[in-house]
């Protein structure tokens, strides 16, 4: 079995790529909402495998990482079985990378330094028009596929009993492009009496535990956020659910979808399909993920339409001006919250 290795680092300097002249040249008969970069010919949605073979690859070692929805550094011990596994399935290296924004993420891939990785909700559409990122799976159970839901949360001892009752309060989002503790809040909570901007200006945290730990910490009146990364808080002993109060509890959305790149040999990417659809989870990545026991196929097309749904109601689709604006808002926050020169990314 060859060499697996965990990369470890904090966090990336990684710009948009433009495309070569000769890429930009490719005889494309539909792009749809992708970048120019990459080629829907079957219009399904996500960018095809592309046609010249020499931009076909087939790494030695596959960069892979979690989308931070948490600390980063939390899923290296978590998904290490599962990391094993894939070495010795794909027979190569294996190197996780730990990324402190979406941006950064989607950037990495675009960039050709990842090479598959889970995304978070609302960000998959960004990857997938801007990256060519291709999902193909999520945690789920023999019988259904893992979800989540989006909900407000307030401390159990505030006087806050309905979501009108916090405007003007201290409300925290995780981040831009979360779809949950952004994009959710944004297109669901009208309706429910509080209009984001209107009726409050949104903190982002910067992650969906900070926002829930400000929130029993009373840094924060409410915050929106992953009802998964509430319940995994509980399940971990870090916080207790009975400091808390649900106001409201969005629709079911599916959770962190894995993708990989769409320039990937076809070959590879099959064989990484097949391995993550083979493997089982660990009892403790059974009681990380809330019982979810595999991973499950999935078509960006088919799960992804309400999340796509969302974001356009909320204003922000996934266009190049929606990816610019909400990438310079994690810039922003990240450099706030994290000063100094980020890494670069493992090269592969």
């Amino acid at each position: 079995m060859r060499t697996l290795t965990f990369a470890l680092l904090s966090s990336v300097c990684a710009c948009i790529c433009q495309p070569s002249i000769a890429q930009a040249q490719d005889a494309c008969p539909n792009h749809g909402q992708l970048d120019t970069l990459y080629c829907d010919a079957d219009r399904d949605l996500v960018a095809d495998v592309p046609m010249d073979p020499a931009r076909r690859h087939d790494p030695s070692m596959l960069i892979w990482t979690y989308a931070p929805v948490e600390g980063p550094i939390v899923y290296v011990n978590v998904f290490k079985p599962f990391a094993e596994y894939l070495a010795q399935c794909t027979g190569k290296r294996i190197a996780y990378y730990p990324v402190p924004s979406n941006s950064i993420e989607i950037d990495a891939m675009r960039a050709g330094r990842l090479h598959f990785g889970a995304f978070s909700t609302g960000s998959l559409g960004f990857a997938v028009n801007f990256a060519g990122a291709v999902p193909f799976a999520v945690v789920g159970t023999a019988t259904e596929i893992q979800g989540y839901n989006m909900i407000a949360i307030v401390k159990s001892s505030s006087p806050y009993e309905k979501l009108a009752d916090l405007r003007g309060k201290k409300v925290a989002h995780s981040y831009p492009t979360s779809n949950s503790g952004n994009l959710a809040p944004r297109a669901l909570l009208p309706a429910e009496g509080l209009t984001v901007d209107q009726d409050y200006m949104p903190i982002m945290a910067g992650a969906h535990d900070k926002a829930i730990l400000g929130v029993g910490t009373g840094d924060y009146d409410m915050a929106a956020v992953g009802s998964d990364v509430f319940d995994r808080l509980v399940t971990r002993g870090t916080i207790k659910a009975a400091d808390y109060r649900i106001l409201y509890r969005s629709p079911i959305f599916p959770v962190s979808p894995f993708a990989y790149a769409h320039d990937l040999k076809p070959e590879l990417a099959s064989k990484l399909k097949e391995c993550f659809y083979s493997f089982r989870f660990t009892a403790e990545m059974q009681k990380e993920f809330s019982g979810a026991d595999r991973f499950l196929p999935i078509t960006y097309q088919k799960d992804w339409a309400v999340v796509r749904d969302v974001a356009e109601r909320s204003g922000t689709p996934y266009t190049r001006s929606g990816y610019e604006t909400e990438a310079k808002r994690e810039a922003d926050a990240l450099a706030k919250k994290q000063p100094g020169t980020a890494a670069p990314a493992p090269k592969p």
